[in-house]
């Protein structure tokens, strides 16, 4: 657990249905003290049986099922679930599996727009869970097999750990030729709208 924050007025530190280390440094560098907790749910198996959802729906059921699944365990914590899912065309795109898969995906994505849409959910024990979904749209640039192995290779294990197979935040933003949306949307939070939903619920100091 991080030390206790000023900022935070909770009884007990936030809880963060995801171990993503990236949503865990966005919120305690927001001065948010902060617990994080594995939800353990299929994330496939909801993808399977949300068949036919709008990617950004997809990515609010998921963002759903993760605080939910930790609010049971954790009955009267605040609790904040997220989800991003990456869509072009309309075909979700998934953590890659293997440098190969990477490189696939890349090639699919260069020269194109897509789409990252991150979902939260907020469960507090009082209100009915609160869900919103801010989405951001990313270019890469066209870029040919070479250049795409090289990245992947660079990248090394940093071109599987997201979907899409980069991380803007570092050798990947060499991939893009524009990047419109807020920054902690793109990383897979979006802070602006969570802080405000925990600010109305007088949980942050100002």
């Amino acid at each position: 657990m991080d030390s206790p924050s000023p900022l935070w007025r909770g009884a007990a530190p936030l809880l963060l249905a995801s171990t993503s280390p990236t949503r865990r440094a966005l919120l305690a560098g927001a001065g948010l003290t902060v617990e994080t907790e594995s939800p353990s749910v299929d994330e496939r198996a909801i993808e399977a049986a949300c068949a036919g959802l709008a990617p950004s729906d997809l990515a609010l059921r998921l963002a759903l099922a993760k605080a939910e699944a930790v609010a049971a365990r954790a009955p009267g914590r605040i609790v904040v679930g997220a989800d991003q899912v990456l869509a072009c065309d309309g075909v979700v795109f998934h953590k890659p599996a293997d440098a190969a898969v990477a490189r696939a995906q890349l090639a699919r994505l260069a020269g194109r727009t897509h789409h990252l849409h991150s979902a939260v959910a907020l469960i507090d024990g009082v209100h009915a869970p609160d869900t919103f979904v801010e989405t951001a749209h990313l270019t890469l640039r066209p870029l040919d097999a070479a250049s795409i192995a090289a990245y992947v290779a660079l990248a090394g294990p940093g071109a599987m750990s997201s979907v899409g197979a980069y991380q803007l935040e570092g050798l990947g933003i060499h991939l893009f030729a524009e990047v419109a949306g807020d920054h902690t949307t793109i990383l897979g939070l979006p802070l602006l709208p969570l802080l405000a939903r925990l600010r109305a619920r007088r949980l942050l100091a100002f």
